[in-house]
């Protein structure tokens, strides 16, 4: 039985929570997006709409009753932070996995409706990755919903919803980058060389310029000009949209991704030959027909590489063309290399990314205990090996 107060009214439900009421300037009776453990949070939630109506701030009507999807796409139009791959990303999320909550009022969305959504959606065919995904755009949506004060709270309360815990990714080995190197269709190696040994992403490769790079030549003992030095610049990314198949040069990923970084020695022999024989007259990266080249290209050249290497126990048969951005610095911070070099050298704002190599290197500690209990074991120093290995 409802309780009359002052303002608004509480019920108790069978289920033994409180549910708060009232009748807005609109002249229409109005829930509370939730319902409260106790009467007096109940009571409480009544007085603050009471104090907003008296100052003239209730906007449960306006923002209120706007449908979450139409809320959300507008959160994407007016988000500064938000890219274009990011914005196809989360209207593809809202369009195949989020559909059931598009035509929703934002009051409607609580806690149990978000539960609810989130049970369905494990239970159906979408990816864990791609719910993950959505449920933090929502998340991140009806945050500005709260602070707008459509809702009084976000309703997206369920621990460890939006975490991506994404497999651990193989680390290939020097050999096995080479391997792949040489098996890889030759128009393609300068893009592997870059992405494995200087930690560039696979938009950041195919945006380059031919002024994005600086090779330094010196004369060898017969007089021949060889190079012994260079640095790339990465000054954009090539961002592709899938569905649509727009293509443009865009910045990188973050302030940080704006970096200079020195190519190994030995990898400016590939680029070296690909600029003599494949790139463009400014870009880099051209297909046959001297367009920029697509990064679906070199995902299926890598592909193809993989699979024939594969059948003959060369390389892990799940490294990704992306994993070769991992291996090369999982090896850099093999060489003593800080957390700060690893963020230059990866174009990394924060260093939560740039620590997982430090601590993939970390991770050998239970191997280095071992050899250093096979070392005990000897007795002698004179009969022990010169070099201890230990694999990565």
């Amino acid at each position: 039985m409802a309780r009359r107060r002052r303002f608004g009214s509480v019920r108790k439900l069978p289920s033994g929570r409180y549910q708060a009421s009232y009748v807005g300037p609109d002249g229409k009776r109005h829930t509370a997006p939730n319902t409260f453990s106790r009467k007096g949070d109940a009571d409480r939630w009544l007085s603050l709409v009471e104090a907003d109506i008296s100052r003239g701030e209730w906007t449960y009507n306006r923002l209120s009753e706007q449908k979450f999807g139409d809320y959300a796409r507008a959160w994407l139009r007016d988000n500064p932070n938000a890219g274009p791959r990011y914005r196809e990303t989360c209207l593809r999320n809202l369009r195949l996995h989020l559909a059931s909550l598009v035509d929703e009022p934002l009051r409607k969305l609580t806690a149990a409706r978000v539960r609810d959504w989130y049970a369905a959606a494990l239970r159906g065919g979408g990816g864990k990755s791609a719910i993950a995904q959505s449920y933090r755009f929502m998340r991140a949506v009806l945050n500005t919903a709260v602070r707008e004060g459509a809702i009084p709270q976000n309703p997206c309360q369920i621990r460890g919803a939006g975490a991506d815990r994404a497999k651990e990714r193989p680390v290939a080995t020097p050999d096995q980058v080479k391997a792949l190197l040489d098996e890889i269709t030759p128009r393609y190696r300068a893009a592997v060389a870059l992405g494995a040994w200087c930690g560039l992403r696979r938009g950041e490769v195919i945006g380059l310029m031919r002024d994005d790079f600086r090779i330094v030549f010196a004369e060898d003992e017969s007089g021949r000009l060889v190079p012994v030095n260079a640095e790339v610049t990465v000054r954009r990314s090539r961002v592709e949209l899938l569905e649509s198949r727009v293509a443009f040069d865009g910045p990188p990923k973050t302030d940080a991704g704006h970096r200079a970084v020195t190519i190994p020695p030995h990898v400016i022999p590939y680029l070296v030959e690909h600029l003599d024989k494949y790139a463009g007259p400014e870009r880099v990266f051209v297909g046959r027909d001297g367009k920029p080249m697509r990064g679906d290209a070199i995902r299926q050249a890598h592909a193809r590489a993989r699979k024939r290497l594969v059948e003959q126990n060369k390389i892990p048969e799940n490294l990704r063309f992306h994993d070769l951005r991992h291996t090369g610095q999982t090896l850099a911070a093999a060489t003593g290399a800080t957390l700060k070099d690893l963020m230059l050298r990866l174009g990394h704002a924060t260093p939560v990314a740039a620590n997982r190599y430090l601590h993939a290197v970390q991770g050998r500690d239970a191997e280095i205990a071992l050899a250093l209990s096979q070392l005990a074991a000897h007795g002698n120093a004179a009969k022990l090996p010169k070099t201890i290995v230990v694999k990565n």
